[in-house]
């Protein structure tokens, strides 16, 4: 890792490169799609699960660090796609994709990343990158790859210094649905695939899509409710019109106060007709600023399945103090300190202290920062599911 200043010569059969807004530049080897794209630069911990990170629409526009070494032994299958729309742009390895060994496998990571249209950077010395992250906080920059080897360094930085970056950027729309869809799939079974969702007699909850991962529906229809996906800007109107028992707010990438400049004032309006209400990751933001929060940008954020999260407050009864094991993926948080009197705080982070939970005194309203369907527990947090579909009556 060196700067632009004393870049080194580009070593031998290396065809990608990582160039860093502050003149890093990273070499290795390029696998899946050519080109070049810009993006923050994060990191994940996660010793599994490397194809759903790769589609939560959470991480659009980043190039994910994989601190787990061995990237590609499962292979890629369509099941494990967790949207169609874009998610991360690129990612960074430590050793070659390794060879699948997974009788579920159908392609292997570098050709699904290809496929895709992603870029990948293998050879890397990931620990020193996600110490330089840790320390400076998450970069801009641009992931390159060209089989030939051919890169203009100084246009490539260029480019990342001029990258305005995530804060202030709205980015729920460039990966939400574009259209009404009612959730018909199940939950998965080895063997058996996802089965449908038998929707009679169920609660009928409408979920906002800011981005969500297609297993937060799944999730949703296996606790007892019969869900309608709705796009992030659909109007108050068009929600009511659906006369929903409930409403989910999803999941998604960006800065949550830009997105919350059209969301806010639908769940303001939602929160005073007392309708029931259930945020995850960015959704939990932007419940927290309809309430009267603010959010700030992380440091390095949260991103891996090992975050442990305590459950605090008086309402947990003999289970407060438990704690949960929970997968994570924001890069920004509601500011605890911001948080008016009627809203409580329900879970905090083990690491560092920031907030996790909320509920909303007086209102069916609640949230959480983590991941609760990608199940690192695996079983820890299935619970706030049935606690919202128990809320719908």
């Amino acid at each position: 890792m060196a700067s632009a200043a004393s870049t080194p010569a580009q070593p031998k059969g290396a065809t990608g490169v990582l160039v860093l807004a502050d003149g890093s530049v990273i070499w290795g080897k390029g696998f899946g799609a050519t080109g070049s794209a810009v993006g923050e630069v994060c990191f994940n911990t996660a010793m599994t699960g490397y194809q759903e990170v790769m589609t939560d629409p959470s991480y659009a526009a980043q190039i994910v660090t994989f601190t787990f070494p061995h990237i590609g032994n499962v292979g890629a299958n369509a099941e494990d796609i967790e949207s169609k729309v874009e998610g991360a742009i690129g990612c960074v390895t430590r050793e070659d994709v390794t060879a699948p060994s997974n009788f579920r496998s159908e392609l292997t990571f570098t050709d699904w990343m290809e496929k895709n249209g992603k870029i990948g950077l293998s050879g890397v010395d990931t620990r020193a990158l996600t110490r330089k992250i840790r320390l400076a906080g998450a970069p801009n920059a641009v992931i390159a790859h060209d089989p030939a080897g051919n890169f203009d360094i100084p246009a490539l930085l260029q480019r990342a210094k001029d990258w305005a970056g995530l804060e202030g950027m709205d980015l729920a729309t460039r990966v939400s649905r574009e259209a009404q869809e009612d959730w018909g799939g199940g939950y998965w079974r080895l063997g058996h695939g996802y089965g449908r969702a038998d929707w009679s007699g169920k609660p009928h909850v409408v979920a906002i899509d800011y981005g969500a991962k297609d297993n937060i529906f799944r999730n949703l229809v296996k606790a007892g409710a019969k869900v309608t996906v709705v796009p992030a800007k659909t109007s108050l109107e068009d929600i009511l019109a659906l006369e929903p028992a409930g409403v989910f707010l999803s999941n998604g990438p960006g800065d949550p106060a830009a997105t919350g400049e059209y969301a806010v004032p639908v769940i303001k309006a939602l929160l005073d007709r007392d309708i029931p209400l259930f945020g995850i990751c960015l959704g939990h933001q932007m419940l927290a600023l309809a309430a009267g929060a603010k959010t700030t940008k992380m440091h390095q954020g949260h991103r891996g399945a090992n975050h442990p999260v305590q459950r605090v407050g008086e309402a947990w009864g003999e289970t407060q103090g438990l704690v949960e094991i929970t997968s994570m993926n924001h890069g920004f948080a509601v500011d605890a300190d911001t948080l008016p009197p009627e809203v409580e705080q329900t879970h905090v982070s083990l690491f560092d202290g920031s907030n996790c939970g909320i509920s909303i005194t007086g209102k069916k309203a609640f949230g959480v920062q983590y991941h609760p369907e990608a199940s690192p527990g695996p079983q820890d947090s299935f619970y706030l599911f049935e606690k919202f579909v128990g809320m719908l009556g």
